[in-house]
């Protein structure tokens, strides 16, 4: 919205500022870390009054860990609310509003944010872990991942970029037109993605927090792309309109730091898949926009360790008669079986995931 005052610039002069990206940008993150700070503690009273307590997992599924996390019996949850709510008006009021890229990024924002509001009231009413069913949540997730697909494809300017299949250390794509493939690799890279950050999201700070990380990269590859000098400098795949969601990755920058300071251990609120599908989807979804949705895979490298933990420690079950590979799943519950404090694992799985970050924005220049 506030891109429009740039064209009163014959009038008053400095409002060019608002033609740059970076410059919005930095607004974007500092709206959505106001709005954050300003109405958490009311969302979270509301999510209290309105007795959203967070589900807690069994011994059955915790084993020893039951007891420890039972204290966190009742915290609010839902919380993503908050984190959607912040992005959404960052970006409508800092990004262009017209651009494709940005309109997309929200609509995955507010379906899978839905999907994950669903999947939380379910279980807060029936007062149980256990949600929405899987196969009703993987149905909602394709959906969404055939929909963007088809929406790049059908759009002159993005059809070309979208068919690509580009990787990390190759100037050039691997595969130059995917053709109807390209249906099933959007749709796994948005599911994968939104399961893997729901996945992480089992201790204070720590989802959030590596969300935090992974914006930051993003925000700087989806500039880059969205930069015609800049990515052919650095060869990568030029995306036009990509740069606008370089305002979309600072909203979450943003959102992530304000929710982040009443998430921190002890958690005063959850997110709840409310929150942790939102992200996921949102970043998968800006992964694929920029075309560095395989570089996901090292910037998002905590976000693959949980996930990945889970899948083989289910192959490991079924395939060598019941035997575990890890303690528990998600990787985060294995150490804390090893007796690592909930800090010392979610600060330390911060520091991974700024490595990750560092480490992914490097292949950008080896090439």
């Amino acid at each position: 919205m506030f891109y429009y005052l740039s064209g009163l610039t014959d009038w008053f002069s400095p409002l060019r500022v608002f033609q740059y990206v970076t410059f919005r940008a930095a607004c974007a993150a500092l709206t959505a870390l106001l709005i954050c700070l300003v109405s958490g503690p009311w969302m979270i009273r509301k999510l209290a009054d309105l007795k959203l307590g967070q589900p807690i997992r069994g011994a059955d599924d915790l084993g020893d860990l039951a007891a420890t996390h039972g204290l966190k019996k009742d915290t609010p949850t839902m919380g993503g609310i908050l984190i959607i709510w912040a992005i959404a008006d960052a970006t409508l009021l800092w990004a262009i509003p017209t651009n494709k890229l940005v309109l997309l990024s929200l609509v995955t924002l507010l379906w899978m944010g839905f999907l994950g509001f669903i999947d939380d009231y379910a279980k807060v009413r029936n007062k149980s872990a256990a949600g929405v069913r899987v196969w009703t949540k993987f149905t909602w997730q394709i959906g969404l991942g055939l929909l963007i697909a088809a929406y790049l494809l059908l759009d002159p300017q993005l059809s070309e970029m979208a068919r690509q299949l580009m990787v990390p250390f190759v100037k050039q794509p691997l595969i130059w037109d995917m053709g109807l493939f390209t249906f099933i690799w959007v749709a796994l890279i948005i599911v994968s993605s939104a399961n893997a950050v729901n996945l992480t999201d089992g201790l204070d700070g720590l989802a959030i927090g590596c969300t935090l990380t992974v914006a930051l990269a993003y925000a700087v590859m989806t500039y880059v792309a969205g930069h015609a000098k800049l990515a052919s400098y650095l060869s990568v795949p030029h995306v036009v309109g990509a740069g606008e969601l370089t305002v979309v990755c600072a909203a979450l920058i943003g959102a992530s730091l304000g929710f982040l300071w009443f998430n921190c251990n002890p958690a005063q609120v959850f997110m709840g898949d409310t929150g942790s599908l939102a992200i996921g989807g949102l970043i998968g979804g800006i992964a694929l926009m920029c075309k560095q949705e395989l570089l996901l895979i090292v910037v998002g490298g905590v976000f693959v360790m949980e996930a990945a933990s889970v899948v083989l420690q289910v192959a490991s079950f079924k395939l060598r008669g019941g035997k575990r590979l890890f303690l528990r799943t998600p990787i985060h519950h294995h150490f804390e079986h090893l007796k690592w404090t909930e800090t010392q694992i979610t600060v330390r799985f911060w520091v991974l995931s700024v490595l990750f970050a560092l480490l992914g924005l490097a292949t950008l220049k080896l090439r």
